[in-house]
């Protein structure tokens, strides 16, 4: 599977990821490809590393062994394995998009002013551009009625709502998302997976940790099974679901249906 993941047409490709902590392993060496315009979900019980694969893909977390790389460049490190100084890979950093669990917005700012600070800050736009692209992104998240609210004006799917367009406002070349309905209320899990289904479905490359398994039949390309640090399976959602090959996918779904 190495020759695969390091394809140089994909957009992001990590080989042999692997990550420990306190003795314990948690990747064990994993991986992947993702292709332009692809969305990969991946699914796998609690504790199988998925959150921690998506953190070594930009690493927020220094994966101790593996390689990943954005459209065949190396991320995080150099070619020898030399970790980069953190303002390179901060760069890097910001072509990979990321969508937390809780939503991190600051509590003292507008939507809108939530996410142009990045475009701002980071990249350097003018406060009108940096405005103008907030509008944008906030439009098409569905918020342009309330980019003047702060966070504790909205629901919990707003916010999240919110943290997808500063994610997009940073125009980046993938957009990762760690569980991104985990904390909201059933009611508002809907148009969170709508938001990212349009995203899908207009071209934009993700990959999702969810255990929205409905999202994952409807959305996905390619869905990966993730258990005990190790992708297990992976398919097409059909396939998966209707006929997984391995029997600890077979288990995990059928426990998801219990």
């Amino acid at each position: 599977m190495g020759d695969v993941a390091m394809k140089e047409s994909a957009v992001i490709a990590a080989e042999g990821l692997t990550k420990a902590y306190g003795g314990r392993t948690v990747l064990a060496g994993v991986s992947i490809a993702i292709e332009e315009g692809e969305t990969v979900v991946i699914i796998g019980p609690s504790g199988s590393g998925k959150t921690t694969f998506l953190r070594c893909l930009n690493y927020l977390e220094t994966p101790d062994a593996g390689t990943v790389r954005l459209r065949g460049v190396p991320v995080g490190a150099d070619r020898h394995g030399r970790l980069l100084p953190e303002a390179e890979i901060a760069k890097q950093r910001s072509r990979i998009g990321f969508v937390f669990q809780r939503f991190n917005l600051f509590a003292h700012l507008t939507a809108e002013d939530n996410v142009a600070i990045g475009p701002r800050r980071v990249l350097g736009l003018s406060i009108e551009e940096a405005h103008r692209r907030a509008r944008e992104e906030l439009a098409r998240v569905h918020l342009e009625d309330h980019a003047g609210k702060r966070p504790s004006q909205l629901s919990g799917g707003q916010q999240q709502r919110v943290a997808i367009a500063r994610a997009l406002a940073m125009r980046p070349e993938i957009i990762l998302f760690d569980e991104p309905t985990s904390a909201l209320d059933p009611e508002l899990v809907g148009e969170v997976l709508d938001v990212m289904r349009e995203l899908a479905l207009g071209g934009m490359t993700l990959a999702a940790v969810t255990h929205e398994m409905r999202f994952a039949r409807a959305a996905a390309d390619r869905v990966l099974f993730m258990d005990a640090g190790l992708v297990v399976e992976e398919g097409t959602p059909n396939e998966i679901f209707d006929a997984p090959r391995e029997e600890r996918t077979r288990k995990f779904l059928a426990h998801l249906h219990e």
